[in-house]
């Protein structure tokens, strides 16, 4: 008999042992892909539990790395997080499914002021995520002039102390709108002359950066920098010497918004994380995270008071109108891309 509890006893460890090893995560998945430092990772695990799915969580630095990953195709992501003019050119390329939007119902917390927007004129495609604005960011203590033009960024009293982004729509226009033209221009020339102007411009920066701006500047690294308004929030709340300004020539209004590519493997599981994400309580645990402008006016209204009045995360109505929104270059992004190798090649 002690045999055979013992036989027994085995058998029954053996077959635990091969259960639990079968036992990987079924939970279904979606795959998620959206910028660098742009998430609340505390949210993705909320939704995980509440929803039992899944969250794989991939990040890019530029609208156009994240364009040629899924033009390229192997990769197949369930939810990802665009500029208004990256979405314009996925919708004209079929790269995006329309969203059922009675899977969405918070959809209706969305200010509707950003709705039917010129990138997604039906409203079909996309989900607001964040807006905002691109200035510039600057230490208090090494800039005792006043910030309101691009020019300071081609002053060489700040040689080394200069940072770009590193993003070929971003960088070429500050160079245009400091030379009076649209950022949406398709004139050649204008294009080539902007390019110049930033060649002239880089023995005077620091670096072409993408989120390594953020520690840079809380460090008192760099003088100036070109930034989004959500991360001056955060760099500001991190290193009070800093202040944002907004360029008296103008300067660029975007918009993120949640998208479906036309390669999602689970559509349903989608649209529940683009409505848990446009949920007002999750939407402002989120923005006070990130430090971006929310679209959804309740969640502003949860908003810690330094944000919620912060006038880098909402600025008035009067200095939006100085603003353009980017459109898509297709017909000429070849254009950009020389335009933006010849820069890097100098």
């Amino acid at each position: 008999m002690k045999n055979t509890k013992v036989i027994v006893l085995i058998l029954l460890i053996s077959m635990l042992a091969v259960f639990a090893m079968g036992c990987g995560d079924d939970r279904p998945v979606i795959n998620v892909y959206n910028w660098g430092d742009y998430i609340d990772s505390d949210v993705i695990k909320e939704f995980e539990d509440e929803f039992g799915i899944k969250v794989n969580y991939s990040m890019y630095e530029t609208n156009e790395d994240m364009y040629i990953k899924l033009k390229q195709g192997g990769s197949s992501y369930d939810v990802v997080i665009p500029s208004d003019y990256m979405i314009e050119r996925m919708i004209n390329e079929d790269m995006l499914l329309k969203l059922d939007m009675n899977n969405i119902p918070n959809m209706e917390k969305v200010d509707e002021d950003l709705l039917y927007a010129d990138y997604d004129p039906t409203n079909e495609y996309s989900v607001p995520y964040m807006w905002g604005t691109v200035g510039i960011l600057y230490n208090t203590t090494m800039v005792d002039e006043t910030v309101d033009s691009w020019d300071i960024l081609w002053d060489e009293k700040y040689a080394d102390q200069i940072i770009m982004l590193n993003s070929q729509r971003d960088s070429l226009a500050v160079a245009l709108k400091r030379l009076g033209y649209s950022m949406n221009t398709r004139d050649v020339a204008q294009l080539e002359e902007a390019r110049d102007i930033l060649i002239d411009q880089k023995p005077l920066v620091y670096a072409y950066l993408g989120d390594q701006v953020k520690d840079t500047m809380i460090a008192g690294e760099a003088a100036l920098a070109v930034v989004y308004s959500g991360d001056a929030v955060y760099m500001i709340r991190e290193n009070p010497d800093l202040a944002y300004a907004l360029p008296k020539e103008g300067f660029n209004l975007w918009y993120d918004s949640m998208v479906i590519p036309s390669s999602a493997k689970n559509k349903e599981g989608a649209e529940a994380f683009i409505n848990f994400m446009t949920r007002p309580d999750i939407a402002a645990k989120n923005t006070d995270y990130i430090g971006y402008s929310s679209p959804i006016p309740e969640a502003i209204e949860m908003l810690p008071d330094d944000l919620k009045n912060s006038d880098v995360a909402y600025p008035d109505s009067d200095l939006i109108q100085n603003t353009e929104v980017f459109k898509d270059p297709a017909d000429i992004v070849d254009v950009y891309d020389r335009i933006w190798t010849e820069l890097n090649s100098h």
